[in-house]
Parts: C-alpha cells; sequence; structure tokens
C-alpha cells in the first residue's frame, strides 16, 4: 500500500507540473489566436512573435529610430501615460536589452549579528545625489512573483556574488525550491 501511495506522489509531482504548463500554453495561444480571429491554433502566437521581432527590427533600424523618438516624445507629454509607459519600459528593461538591472547578484547582511542575511541584486551603485555615499540600492525579489521590495543598504553590509543573475532570480522566485546556483570562488 505504501509503494502505491509513492508512486501516486511520484505521478502528481510529474503529470501537474506538465499538465498545467500544457493549459497555461493553450490558453495563451487560444486567446491570442480569438483577439485576431484566426481559426488555427497557435497561429496568433507565432504572428505576434514575428511582429515583435520586426518592430524590434524596425526600432533598430536608422530609419525608424526618428519616429521611435516622435513616438516616445508622445509619450513623455501625456501625464498617466507617462508613468505607465516608462514603468513598463523600465521594468522590462531591466530584465532585456541593453541596460539590464539586475546583472550584479549580492548577499546582504540585514542583522548586525550576520544571523540574516538576504539575497537580491544592487539597481544603483552611487547615491551621491541623496548625500549617502557610502550606500547602496539592492532590490529583493518577493517568491513566486514578480513584486519586490527595494532598500538602501550600506555598501559594507553587501557582498557581491560571483554567480549568473538568472539563476538567482530563479531561485529566489521559486522561494528557494530550485537548487542554488554555484557561486565562483
Amino acid at each position: 500500500m505504501r509503494g502505491l501511495l509513492l508512486y501516486f506522489a511520484r505521478g502528481i509531482l510529474l503529470t501537474v507540473p506538465a499538465v498545467v504548463t500544457g493549459w497555461l500554453f493553450y490558453q495563451m495561444f487560444t486567446k491570442v489566436d480569438s483577439w485576431l480571429g484566426l481559426s488555427v491554433p497557435g497561429a496568433g502566437f507565432v504572428i505576434t512573435l514575428v511582429l515583435i521581432t520586426l518592430v524590434g527590427f524596425l526600432g533598430s533600424n536608422l530609419l525608424t529610430r526618428g519616429l521611435l523618438a516622435e513616438f516616445e516624445q508622445l509619450m513623455e507629454r501625456l501625464p498617466l501615460v507617462r508613468l505607465v509607459y516608462n514603468s513598463t519600459k523600465d521594468f522590462i528593461g531591466a530584465f532585456v536589452g541593453e541596460k539590464k538591472r539586475f546583472d550584479k547578484p549580492v548577499l546582504v547582511t540585514m542583522t548586525a549579528d550576520g544571523a540574516i542575511r538576504s539575497l537580491g541584486f544592487i539597481t544603483q551603485t552611487s547615491l551621491d545625489q541623496l548625500a549617502l555615499h557610502d550606500s547602496v540600492v539592492v532590490y529583493f525579489p518577493f517568491s513566486y512573483s514578480i513584486a519586490g521590495f527595494t532598500s538602501i543598504v550600506p555598501t559594507a553590509r553587501v557582498q557581491r556574488l560571483d554567480t549568473s543573475s538568472s539563476d538567482l532570480m530563479a531561485f529566489l522566485v521559486s522561494g528557494g525550491v530550485v537548487d542554488f546556483p554555484e557561486v565562483k570562488r
């Protein structure tokens, strides 16, 4: 009987993630297809990927950079739109693009005795404009979320980690369930 329960638990561990992943991708494909009025499953998703890549190509082209600059100036002139547009642009840019912000993984000592430490990413190395010359800004992601919190931390409490930012982010977002990435010494 115990063996059957063990097989059942192992079956749950193998089946549920696959079913949830399949269901989410199916929902995503069919939603995009319905928005575009397409009857071929997945065609809308492929078209969306092609269009995003085309926009990226055009945005990198010298001929369309002027149009892109005009569009961004328009976004800057609209108060509420500016807030949403710039926040979204900065958030996406923090993960992809030329100005990645989550590229400095750190271990931060949170208590004076060093008993409590947190993992995060330095997002600003200089706070001279705030007269905080010996501090950095550290972003601490929440588990199972894209949210997190930001703290100003004394530089002396921050230790840089020589590890992959994406591996550390996966570790943090998983709540520590994913194996900790190897730290190079």
